[in-house]
């Protein structure tokens, strides 16, 4: 198929040129066995006196699916555009495959598919044409083009409209199609950088099924959010970052263990910071994790029970409590019992 006669969208372009030059200069690469496809080490990258990514080092297996969570502006993107080749670290090292993505990075690029999270489609093309630029921008021909494009419209459920305009598609449907022209190819490692920003509920349902089913395959996985429930549901492993830097690492039941099992109450009102911490200083295993003005957290194991004792202290500093939460162990209170705050969006 011919090329759209019009700018390409701006990643995937650049992408499928890297992935080009691959192509014309390097034989296939020779079988290896390796521990990790993803490695990264104490990766920084800055953008003039911003930096955006701090020291963030990971590693992610084959058929492992790895979180990066935090809230926007964390540095997740960044890191992603590391990875990807489209940025060039400030410092540290990241290797895809093997292969360094700065001094090699055309073989790193080889296995690689990304899912961006601004969506990079052609509206005026149908979902079938997108699929097969695509896929012929990354080397695939047919007849396995056509019929690997005739499975990931199925997966995504849009094989009824495969023939229809994509600027008539819904924000769900397009973010559907975001995703196959990311897996078109079968790549070994696959980067989504927000996958279900903005979808409906069928959707997001849809999209977290096709990450499943890419890990199961044995794909290596590199998947960022913002939504806790997403992180918890789909990830194997995950790094928890804020602010350029990762601020715990592991598995789900790892990453609660810090807490152990201690709940968070949740206060807001009028505090003076330092009376309540002097008042609650006697009250054994209570835990201040934030003490504002306006807002105050407590960490502490059954914490339901404790609450006469802590309205106690609370009365004694002269608090005046509007509002109380009582929140169980999970990723969101370790992010609060980590960084102090709640996770932003």
């Amino acid at each position: 198929m011919a090329a759209p006669n019009r700018e390409l969208p701006g990643l995937r372009f650049k992408l499928w040129r890297l992935a080009d030059e691959f192509r014309l200069n390097f034989p296939p690469m020779p079988h290896r066995i390796l521990l990790f496809m993803i490695e990264v080490e104490q990766l920084r990258k800055a953008f003039g006196e911003l930096v955006a990514v701090d020291g963030v080092s990971f590693a992610v297996q084959p058929g492992e699916l790895f979180g990066l969570l935090g809230p926007n502006g964390a540095g997740k993107s960044t890191t992603i555009g590391c990875i990807s080749g489209l940025l060039t670290p400030t410092a540290g090292r990241v290797r895809v495959m093997g292969h360094d993505v700065v001094s090699d990075g055309v073989a790193a690029r080889r296995a690689l598919g990304v899912v961006p999270q601004d969506i990079a489609l052609y509206e005026d093309l149908s979902a079938a044409d997108n699929l097969q630029y695509w896929g012929g921008a990354q080397g695939m021909r047919d007849p396995a083009l056509r019929s690997r494009i005739a499975e990931v419209l199925e997966l995504t459920g849009l094989q009824d409209r495969a023939r229809e305009a994509v600027k008539k598609f819904s924000g769900g449907m397009k973010r559907r199609l975001n995703m196959a022209c990311g897996i078109i190819h079968r790549p070994k490692v696959l980067l989504l950088d927000e996958p279900t920003v903005g979808v409906d509920p069928q959707s997001r349902v849809r999209l977290l099924e096709m990450v499943r089913a890419e890990a199961r395959a044995g794909t290596c996985v590199l998947y960022t959010t913002h939504y806790m429930e997403e992180a918890e549901s789909l990830c194997d492993r995950l790094a928890i970052v804020d602010r350029g830097k990762v601020i715990a690492q592991g598995t789900l039941a790892e990453l609660r263990s810090v807490l152990g099992q201690r709940d968070l109450l949740r206060f807001t009102g009028r505090f003076q910071p330092d009376a309540v911490r002097r008042s609650l200083q006697d009250l054994e295993g209570i835990e201040v994790v934030q003490a504002e003005p306006e807002v105050l957290i407590l960490a502490a194991a059954e914490a339901s029970r404790r609450l006469p004792a802590i309205f106690s202290a609370l009365a004694a500093s002269e608090a005046e409590v509007r509002e109380t939460t009582l929140t169980r162990p999970s990723l969101e209170t370790l992010f609060i019992k980590l960084t102090g705050k709640e996770l932003r969006e």
